[in-house]
């Protein structure tokens, strides 16, 4: 191994045969290979030298010396790299494992995982590498501040921790992302790089919605812990969470008022969470719940209504606030609840028109919804300001996309 590895370094250090056999020898062997097959594009190569990186790696933790324990977590982040790189996707994760694993990592601080020493992992890798090295040029260049400490490193057992949810991707657990959280609350000296490859990870499971419960996690256990140290901004996620709350109980709501008041009023189930489909973008569902409620309502004469309170209103679209608002100029001080709500019916109505306006439907689906709005409009009394602007507004956007889709043609 030491002949092949000097012929492929292009230099060969006559090491005593004693030292060859510690692990910290090892792990820099392996780390001289992986610095080269950073820098080479893939070939045969290429390939011999992660094989010989991973033979040192191994042959690190077979050590049985006193610098065993502190290279330990550092080889088997190493060697999840390498067995990544070379599509063996278990065994990597096997590796990360065995670092989440590890009961004693007061040794590890001694060791951190260099930058320049990792192959093509992912983008994220590359992102936050590009970012520190320009951070660190920032500092040194146009601020005249000399960087003390080199800022493309990880801290290792962060780092095993990140390999591993990423390698696992849908597949990690809740625990393994709660357990990643406590561990950067926990350390006492962040890397630059941890907390962008935190941020990018956190950020990238927020705008895919693919691991949420993890975020959930993150907000209830320890969520303040770590918007303070490491920069992670969770207030949209959880303004989000927050209303999607909301949205359960008020159809609870919905449904006992159902259930105590039905026989007198027609009362659907289904508006907020319309409401909310809308809001979220989910057009196709917001257009079902909507059709359906404006069916069953729009021959009921007692119906039942929306608040546009100020707690509500965010539920709403900028339209929507946008006449409310131009009624509270008009009459600052609401007299009776129909200043300060919408009935179930005409809010449907309005969700169908925006709905099938964002979808693109025909012609004839905006004529029938039309059909609709000006029925409901020729049996509203007068007193019902709010509502009449909306229904007005809603068929006022009809007209105007049928001529637009008329002029173009």
């Amino acid at each position: 191994m030491d002949v092949v590895t000097s012929a492929l370094l292009g230099h060969f250090v006559d090491i005593p045969l004693y030292n060859r056999r510690s692990s910290a020898y090892s792990l820099r062997q392996a780390a001289r290979l992986m610095k080269v097959v950073a820098n080479n594009s893939r070939s045969t190569v290429q390939l011999i030298e992660i094989e010989l990186s991973k033979a040192y790696l191994h042959r690190a933790l077979r050590c049985k010396d006193s610098d065993r324990q502190s290279i330990y977590c550092l080889a088997n982040v190493y060697l999840a790299v390498l067995y990544y790189t070379a599509r063996q996707y278990q065994t990597a994760i096997d590796h990360c494992t065995l670092v989440m694993r590890s009961q004693d990592h007061s040794q590890c601080s001694s060791h951190v995982v260099q930058g320049e020493l990792l192959p093509k992992i992912d983008d994220d890798i590359d992102t936050v590498l590009g970012l520190a090295v320009f951070y660190q040029y920032v500092l040194s260049a146009a601020l005249n501040q000399r960087q003390t400490q080199y800022v493309r490193i990880f801290t290792t057992e962060l780092f095993g921790y990140y390999l591993h949810i990423k390698f696992l991707a849908q597949m990690s657990s809740v625990d393994d992302f709660q357990r990643y959280v406590k561990c950067i609350i926990e350390t006492y000296c962040l890397c630059l790089c941890d907390v962008l490859v935190f941020k990018l990870l956190n950020y990238t499971v927020t705008e895919e919605q693919t691991v949420c419960r993890k975020s959930v996690v993150l907000i209830e256990k320890c969520g303040r812990h770590v918007t303070s140290e490491t920069g992670v901004n969770t207030s949209e996620l959880v303004q989000e969470l927050l209303q999607q709350s909301a949205v359960e109980r008020l159809t609870t709501f919905r449904h006992l008022c159902r259930r105590n008041f039905g026989s007198i009023s027609m009362i659907v189930t289904t508006d907020f969470e319309a409401l909310y489909g809308y809001k979220r973008g989910d057009y196709d569902q917001c257009l079902r719940l909507s059709t359906e409620n404006a069916k069953v309502l729009v021959q009921r004469k007692y119906l039942d209504d929306i608040s546009t309170f100020s707690e509500f209103i965010q539920l709403f679209d900028d339209d929507i606030v946008s006449l409310k608002a131009l009624t509270l100029i008009v009459k600052p001080k609401p007299t009776n609840s129909h200043d300060t709500s919408i009935s179930q019916l005409t809010v449907s109505l309005y969700l169908m028109t925006q709905c099938q306006l964002k979808l693109r439907h025909s012609l004839t689906s905006l004529s029938r919804t039309l059909d609709y709005i000006e029925f409901v409009q020729r049996n509203m009394p007068d007193t019902r300001t709010l509502e009449y602007l909306t229904l007005n507004l809603a068929s006022r956007k009809i007209v105007m996309y049928t001529k637009s889709i008329l002029q173009n043609h």
